[in-house]
């Protein structure tokens, strides 16, 4: 027993280079700025709603967090705003990331609040309650870190248990007849894309498509299981999954695939390095002068 234990220690914590864990954290902080700028801004209205109607999640009403009003939810954006920023570049990593998993968790309250829940956030909310831990990173640092394993390794576990657990409520409110039932025909009619109606046209083809969504999400953690390049594939395969379904009926898991990235080598992507590398060969080139007509003379002296 107490190997195992300390096996799954080794696994916890597995050493991962620091640069993973600052392009991850760049790209999560980031995130939050697009989030609230471009994929949830309609949570300011909620500014607006009357008291009544927040009925708020048992977080909200186990703290108890007060109703949204006005005043909080515009605080609430602009100090979410700056600090993820700011935080972005990798300063100051405890104390931005816990104000910001702070403040994006009532985000989310307020949020979520009103009669509808989304599941795709419950990675990226995690992310931001772990990446605190995982102290300070610098871009392309080689150096390993334990505690940067550990956040990466809790954030895939909270990623994979969002597919494992989605399955696990369809056979709880659903039943087997999920499997068989017209789950994704009702999803097309209601918002299916160009592409989903040619999908359905197929006979049988929505009915094996939902057995084969159940067997994913039941699989998916079997992903641990796999050696580096078999896992690489499985992500893969998790993200083209996720590019169907916005093909097909405009679902998108875009919070849920940016903590979906604690599985890639991301200290292998550097677009800053990559840009100062572009504007040096640029810059060389244009440096260069033509060479004289007496330079084009062969070393000896003869003519060219």
């Amino acid at each position: 027993m107490a190997g195992v234990v300390r096996a799954l220690g080794r696994w916890l914590t597995e050493a991962v280079p620091r640069g993973r864990v600052a392009a991850f954290r760049t790209l999560v902080y980031l995130f939050v700025v697009g989030d609230l700028l471009f994929f949830t801004p309609w949570v300011r209205d909620h500014a607006t709603v009357p008291g009544a109607l927040y009925q708020p999640l048992f977080v909200g009403r186990l703290l108890p967090l007060p109703t949204p009003s006005p005043e909080l939810v515009s605080v609430v954006f602009w100090l979410l705003l700056a600090l993820a920023a700011l935080a972005a570049t990798g300063r100051a990593p405890r104390l931005l990331g816990w104000s910001i998993f702070l403040l994006y968790f009532e985000w989310m309250i307020i949020a979520m609040s009103y009669g509808k829940v989304d599941h795709d956030r419950f990675g990226l909310l995690v992310a931001l309650a772990v990446l605190p831990t995982a102290g300070r990173a610098r871009h392309g640092d080689p150096t390993r870190t334990e505690a940067g394993g550990w956040a990466l390794r809790v954030t895939q576990i909270a990623v994979v248990c969002t597919y494992f657990l989605a399955a696990w409520a369809k056979l709880r409110f659903g039943g087997v007849e999920w499997l068989t039932g017209s789950v994704l025909a009702r999803a097309i009619i209601r918002r299916g894309t160009e592409l989903a109606d040619v999908i359905a046209q197929v006979p049988g083809l929505l009915i094996a498509a939902q057995f084969g969504i159940m067997a994913f999400e039941i699989l998916s953690p079997v992903v641990f299981l796999l050696n580096e390049r078999w896992r690489n594939r499985a992500v893969a395969f998790f993200y083209s999954f996720h590019v169907v379904t916005f093909a097909t009926i405009t679902i998108s898991f875009a919070p849920h695939l940016v903590a979906m990235a604690s599985f890639l080598a991301l200290e292998r992507v550097r677009p800053i390095v990559w840009v100062r590398r572009r504007l040096r060969r640029t810059g060389g080139r244009k440096g260069t002068a033509e060479p004289a007509p007496d330079q084009l003379a062969d070393p000896a002296g003869g003519a060219p």
